[in-house]
């Protein structure tokens, strides 16, 4: 319970409240909590001050590409039972699409190339591996699932069919213009943002960036350093979760249907470790 906030909604990390009351009644309270999804599993076990992080991130963020998209932030003058983890933001209409940007070929969009030689419809060269830089960046699109479903990868002609000619042109070029900006600011500090998606919403006409943006949640990093083509490069995420839960150290048996296990402790410090590195890296901050 939070005094003045009424529960709307809660996704697999983040819970979003309406206030009810103050100056910003009306508003939404959004609070990005310690949980973490793998595989469309909301573990038991959190992951410390992973919602801080991701917080501090996605305003980071917002703040580097202000110039380029306004975003959603009202205030971060949040009530203190989440304060460090939360923001008042505005209450948009959202756009029903995940706008996904791929600057490098890994994940889902490996596996639709290796079928068909493109990605949402876009076809790319012949002999691309797992990791190669795309020759230019591509607008991906998605659509939203419900909790417990996957997002599944749709043409560009489906989000035209979904919101519309303009509305698509507009989300496709801001997609791109961002990750474009977020790719070389990552990449003067050492890291690759290999793919990432944004959410975009309705104000008065106005499209706005909003949810988080370019947490390592949302998006794949990799550090450049250790960038090799042909393998699963290293992450800053929760690939460290999900390669634990695969193993045979876990004893999960994936296709049960069952939850994995409760993390060990050392899981959650490397988790935990990455999460960090990834925001001081980008932010030139200390956590």
């Amino acid at each position: 319970m939070i005094p003045g906030a009424r529960h709307v909604h809660s996704g697999k990390v983040r819970d979003l409240y309406e206030l009810t009351e103050g100056p910003h009644a009306g508003k939404l309270l959004m609070v990005a909590s310690d949980r973490l999804s793998i595989f469309d599993f909301v573990l038991e076990t959190t992951i410390p001050d992973k919602g801080e992080i991701l917080t501090r991130t996605s305003l980071w963020w917002f703040d580097q590409l202000k110039d380029l998209v306004p975003h959603h932030i009202v205030s971060t003058d949040v009530p203190a039972e989440v304060a460090g983890r939360a923001v008042i933001c505005d209450n948009l209409a959202m756009y029903p699409v995940e706008c996904v940007a791929r600057g490098y070929l890994t994940g889902s969009g490996l596996l639709d190339y290796n079928a068909s030689g493109e990605v949402c419809g876009i076809a790319l060269p012949p002999g691309l591996v797992d990791g190669s830089r795309l020759p230019a960046p591509i607008f991906t699109p998605a659509t939203k699932a419900d909790l417990g479903d996957h997002d599944e990868n749709v043409s560009y002609d489906a989000v035209v069919t979904t919101v519309g000619p303009e509305i698509a042109a507009q989300l496709r070029d801001l997609t791109l213009a961002v990750y474009g900006r977020a790719e070389q600011i990552a990449r003067e500090r050492g890291i690759i943002l290999a793919d990432t998606k944004f959410e975009f919403g309705d104000r008065g006409g106005e499209m706005v960036l909003a949810d988080e943006v370019l947490t390592p949640d949302s998006s794949r990093y990799w550090p450049a350093d250790q960038w090799e083509p042909g393998r699963t490069q290293p992450s800053y995420d929760k690939q460290i979760v999900r390669n634990w839960a695969l193993s045979a150290e876990s004893g999960w048996d994936k296709a049960s249907g069952e939850a994995p296990p409760p993390l060990p402790q050392e899981v959650i410090d490397r988790t935990r470790s990455r999460y960090v590195e990834a925001y001081e890296l980008l932010t030139g901050e200390t956590f």
